[in-house]
Parts: structure tokens; C-alpha cells; sequence
């Protein structure tokens, strides 16, 4: 089963709030790429932004991580303000963009170091934690290699390795699988999570649906520039129609009798399966079998069927991934 997200981050909303947004817009001649968008993240927390190719993502990130200006509205990132304390607001963050930003001509310890150098940290400091991410990330074997022996998942734990070196509280996480393979892919799962656990607040930006539903506390829909939706995967997956209760039979006269009792319902006679419309509730399922209870009629089987974030996603932007 793909990792869960931590039960100790339930009570997330009452913790302080790492990036809080107001009214941030962005424009390129007549093209506006955000269009006023509100934002409040708590610590401890992972928030996941989804949206279509071109719908602004990337533009957030850069903003959000001062690497480049916004055309209007207020941030507060850590506590520091965005445009008056940007120097305090690097120090606070970590970023990992969709391209690893390793450099393929030094070894994965030399890559580590070398961040060590640019975050000012002393020989002796930089070299402890250089060993200290080598060896969470499971790369002190391969320390020494060149990055250009790497998998691609080695490169992409290096990565995120080379932004934890500053100690970052916030970290940016711009399609951090892409390209991964499964395997790969859930193991950065497992990395983010331990982060989080750690009480860093990561701010995810995803192709991979699955990855927001299995990672993100709170998960935003942007939409040419626009927040268009915004809640916990179950609310935004509440909020799309289509949700329904499959009974199968073992043959044609159960499903019809059945057809009969759920005036609502929709039969395939070729599958012998009936749908019924329903939130897959406890108390919804158990009315649609009282009801075969009281007319006597047996199902093979009962399988409850709700929308995905798939769903949310082509409801909500209308647009192919």
C-alpha cells in the first residue's frame, strides 16, 4: 500500500503558518498568469498545488522562493515578509525544481560540499553534514562517484539532499517524480514524509495525482491563474458527482428484481452489475442492503466506486493532463 499521511499531522490547522498569501498576481504583457491568488499554509504541513500545463504553478514557486518579483499582493513566508526581508526568506527555504540542478562533473560528496560552501557553513560543519545526508538519503556508497554513473533516482535523492544542506523550514518541491519510476518514486514518498515529520512545511507542485492524494494535507487547484478549488483530497473529491454503490448478480432475474427496488439505479445486463448513486457512506451502504434484506435478493458482490482526484481535476480545469 503507498505510505499514508501521518495521523500526529491531523491537528495541523491550529499550527502556525509557514506561507500565507494575499491577492498574488502576475502578468507578462496582456498574458496574466495569476490572477489575485489567496494562500495559507500551516507548518508541519504538505500543501499540494495541481493545475493543468501553463496554469501558473511554476510562476508561484518562482515567486514564492524570490526568484522572481510578483506584480502584486503580500506574502509572508516564515514569518518574514517576501519583498522586505527577502534574504531572511532564502535562508528559511529550500527549492527543488523540476530539473536536477546537480552538477554531473563532481562526485555526490563534492555536490553536497559545495552547497555547504554557498550556505557559509565551516569545512569541518560542511563535511558533517555532507556525511549526514549521505546517509539518510542512502548514498554513502555512492559518494564518491561521479553523478554521471547515477539513476535517475539517485540523482533526484541527491537533489533534495543538496537543498536540505542550509537546514531549510520550507522547501519547494517543483514536480519532484517526474520521471521516476515507482519504485523511485515512493521512495522520495518516504523521504518527504520523514521531512514533514521533522516539522519542515513542504509546498509540492505535481503532475502525478496519485502522489497529491497519498502525500498532501491540503491540496489547491490552479486554474489559469486561478485558485479554483481548495480543501483535503476526501473534500474535493466530495464535491464532484458520480459517486455510486456496484452491486453484481449471479444472474439476470436478481438484477432485475434489484433494477426494480432502485428506481434510481443504472443496470448492465451484460455485466449483471447494477449502480446506484451514493457517497459509499457506512449508512448508505447498509440502507442499499436492508433493502435486498427485505425483498430477499442476494448480490454476489458490493463494491463502492467515488471519484478521484482524475475527476476533481478534468471537473475542475476542464483540461487534459
Amino acid at each position: 500500500m503507498p505510505p499514508s499521511a501521518s495521523p500526529a499531522r491531523t491537528a495541523s490547522a491550529t499550527a502556525p503558518v509557514a506561507i500565507d498569501v494575499t491577492g498574488l498576481s502576475k502578468a507578462y504583457g496582456d498574458k496574466v498568469v495569476l490572477d489575485g491568488i489567496d494562500l495559507r499554509i500551516p507548518e508541519g504541513t504538505i500543501f499540494a498545488l495541481l493545475g493543468p500545463n501553463g496554469a501558473g504553478k511554476t510562476t508561484t514557486v518562482q515567486i514564492l522562493s524570490t526568484l522572481i518579483p510578483a506584480d502584486g499582493g503580500e506574502v509572508r513566508l516564515a514569518g518574514h515578509d517576501l519583498v522586505r526581508e527577502a534574504d531572511a526568506v532564502r535562508r528559511a527555504i529550500g527549492v527543488t525544481g523540476q530539473f536536477s540542478a546537480v552538477d554531473n562533473l563532481l562526485t555526490a560528496e563534492e555536490n553536497l560540499l559545495l552547497m555547504a560552501d554557498l550556505n557559509h557553513l565551516s569545512r569541518r560543519e560542511g563535511r558533517r553534514r555532507a556525511a549526514e545526508l549521505l546517509r539518510r538519503f542512502e548514498l554513502t556508497e555512492a559518494g564518491s562517484k561521479p553523478v554521471t554513473t547515477f539513476s535517475g533516482g539517485m540523482r533526484r535523492k541527491l537533489d533534495l539532499a543538496m537543498t536540505l544542506v542550509g537546514d531549510p523550514r520550507v522547501i519547494f518541491l517543483d514536480e519532484p517524480t517526474t520521471g521516476l519510476d515507482p519504485r523511485s518514486r515512493r521512495t522520495m514518498w518516504e523521504i518527504i514524509q520523514s521531512l514533514v515529520a521533522e516539522g519542515v512545511t513542504i509546498f509540492l507542485t505535481t503532475q502525478y495525482l496519485e502522489e497529491a492524494d497519498q502525500l498532501a494535507d491540503r491540496i489547491a487547484v490552479l486554474d489559469r491563474g486561478a485558485i479554483v478549488a481548495e480543501g483535503t483530497a476526501q473534500e474535493l473529491k466530495g464535491r464532484i458527482p458520480g459517486g455510486h454503490i456496484r452491486l453484481r448478480f449471479a444472474d439476470a432475474e436478481g438484477l432485475a428484481v434489484a433494477a426494480g427496488l432502485f428506481g434510481t439505479g443504472t443496470p448492465d445486463d451484460e455485466a449483471l452489475t447494477l449502480d446506484i448513486p451514493g457517497d459509499g457512506r457506512i449508512p448508505t451502504v447498509r440502507a442499499v442492503l436492508d433493502v435486498l434484506d427485505v425483498a430477499s435478493v442476494e448480490a454476489e458482490s458490493l463494491s463502492v466506486h467515488t471519484p478521484d482526484l482524475d475527476d476533481v481535476f478534468l471537473t475542475l480545469t476542464g483540461s487534459t493532463r
